[in-house]
């Protein structure tokens, strides 16, 4: 088993985790600055916290590539990839809003992204370096 691919399974599965605890406490920091601000300020979020979705995409597409090219599972590559872009896509969609798409959605892929590197992390076990393709 390869240290390497270990890694890149390991960072998407706990960043995949972090989008999701992102996600789910955006509503409750929301509804908690909203009852703070009573009054005539806006309950819009902060500009470091919009941030932080980019962040995640940039974290996971950069596992998922090291990923994809580590696995000998031919079928982790593509579900990996578009579990990332369907994540991409509802991102994009939140800021710019060209569909309706329900807040909740986002949950989807990025449960997905956790489930599929843990997936992979656990099955490329094997007791020789060479178990992995394209590993050196």
């Amino acid at each position: 088993m390869t240290f390497t691919n270990q890694k890149a399974d390991h960072i998407g599965a706990i960043a995949s985790s972090l989008c999701l605890m992102h996600c789910v406490a955006t509503p409750f920091i929301f509804i908690a600055q909203s009852s703070v601000l009573a009054c005539c300020s806006t309950t819009t979020a902060p500009s470091w916290w919009k941030f932080i979705d980019y962040f995640f995409l940039v974290i996971s597409f950069l596992a998922i590539y090291r990923s994809t090219e580590t696995t000998a599972n031919n079928w982790m590559k593509p579900s990996l990839w578009f579990s990332w872009l369907l994540l991409f896509v509802v991102i994009i969609n939140e800021k710019i809003t060209l569909l309706s798409i329900p807040e909740s959605a986002i949950y989807i892929p990025a449960i997905a992204l956790i489930i599929l590197h843990t997936y992979n992390r656990k099955y490329c076990q094997c007791k020789t370096d060479k178990c992995c393709v394209h590993e050196k």
